[in-house]
């Protein structure tokens, strides 16, 4: 199963990186309503900081962001939201060999992901700390470009002023 795949069904909500139940119905291969029988039969090793359901709102704006709504056409409930912690624990209670393969491969993109994060966290931080360095030294190089631009742009207005006073015929 590719990392990509998974990684754009993975999303940010209330601060966490979640899958939703229909996403992880697609790749195990289920419907979603035998998804969430699983585990509201096992609702004990789902809580919230492993799986929450979305509020209308979040699940609107969501929507939103797909590219179609189809999937989500005739839904009375809101999606449930598994985190990380909650999509390893799915593998407990869906005990299917495509379920274990599925939940390897959920789980590599999230570390994928989180190494990537930290990666970029660092480069941010060095650039950040690059631009403080240098930026105070090129100040007056700022000033000078923008006094010389500011003198062109007034020689150009003055130049295209309309002239007060009469006109002589040589004009």
């Amino acid at each position: 199963m590719e990392i990509q795949r998974i990684e754009e069904k993975i999303f940010e909500v209330r601060g966490h990186k979640v899958m939703l139940d229909f996403d992880l119905a697609e790749l195990y291969g289920t419907e979603t309503k035998r998804l969430k029988e699983a585990v509201r039969r096992n609702i004990s090793r789902f809580p919230r900081d492993f799986m929450f359901e979305l509020t209308n709102e979040e699940a609107e704006n969501l929507r939103t962001q797909f590219a179609t709504s189809s999937q989500w056409g005739g839904r009375r409930y809101s999606p449930f939201a598994f985190t990380e912690q909650g999509v390893a624990m799915l593998s407990s209670v869906l005990k299917s060999d495509k379920a274990i393969e599925v939940n390897i491969a959920i789980m590599r993109a999230f570390v994928f992901m989180r190494q990537y994060a930290l990666t970029h966290k660092d480069l941010t931080e060095k650039l950040t700390a690059l631009e403080q360095k240098y930026d105070k030294q090129f100040d007056d190089v700022y000033g000078a470009i923008e006094f010389l631009m500011r003198k062109d742009r007034q020689e150009t207005e003055q130049r295209e002023r309309k002239r007060i006073g009469y006109r002589t015929g040589e004009e």
